[in-house]
């Protein structure tokens, strides 16, 4: 693989950097560390030493694309979880290749080049250019803002208003297979997975004594299985 990072400011640009540095968080959460504004962060690495981002850093990238260009309008928590399921947060990963268009799916969303270039020409979604250069796609602002505008998609597929559970198993294998029996065990996956977010956890439990955040912002990759079942957890462009 020629893309490689060892920092987050190899991944964003300037703007998304200080964006993630206002949040209050990240900037806990990294200064805990030993990282300091004005220099390079590092990006945690899991026991194999793949970069991932910790479960703060991903809410945060979720919030602030939500915040930035969708109004708000879709669940962060939806979009934190999805990415755990395709790709443990690991923004440089190729898990799923598409037979069809012989394409690889890129990134923490797992995103087909092909659908992000749909996405671009046929939905206007034009904040990033990627024709030409599917390995943008590995950057994490890029991989969730493209994630995102699927799950809108999904979200008013046909022009009628559809369930969570619709769009999730849609995103997972295609529209077609929504409801296929196929897409069924990844929908309880992302039930299971969502609820144990850390957000969901401080909604149900509220903050305790200590930083409620900080026994599992730095945890690895909770499903870190290179021998897992193969299965379509990309950003599919079945219609």
């Amino acid at each position: 693989m020629a893309t490689s990072f060892d920092y987050w400011n190899d991944c964003v640009d300037v703007q998304d950097m200080e964006a993630m540095w206002q949040e209050p968080e990240v900037s806990t959460e990294w200064l805990d560390a030993g990282e300091t504004k004005g220099n390079k962060v590092h990006l945690s690495r899991d026991p194999d030493g793949e970069p991932y981002l910790t479960q703060t850093e991903m809410k945060a990238v979720a919030d602030i694309i939500v915040r930035r260009h969708y109004d708000s309008q879709i669940q962060p928590d939806m979009i934190c979880a999805v990415a755990e399921l395709a790709s443990d947060r690991q923004p440089l990963s190729t898990r799923w290749y598409d037979k069809k268009t012989k394409e690889t799916a890129l990134g923490i969303m797992q995103i087909l080049p092909k659908t992000a270039e749909w996405l671009v020409r046929d939905l206007g979604y034009q904040a990033y250019e990627v024709e030409g250069n599917p390995d943008i796609l590995y950057r994490p602002f890029v991989s969730v803002y493209f994630g995102a505008a699927y799950i809108k998609w999904l979200s008013n597929f046909e022009e009628e208003e559809r369930s969570e559970e619709f769009v999730v198993r849609a995103y997972n294998g295609g529209t077609k297979k929504a409801t296929h029996k196929s897409t069924l065990q990844y929908w309880k996956r992302y039930l299971s997975v969502k609820e144990s977010l850390p957000s969901r956890r401080f909604v149900d439990e509220g903050p305790s004594v200590n930083n409620a955040h900080s026994s599992t912002a730095q945890a690895a990759p909770a499903t870190q299985n290179t021998n897992a079942p193969s299965e379509k957890t990309g950003c599919t462009f079945t219609t």
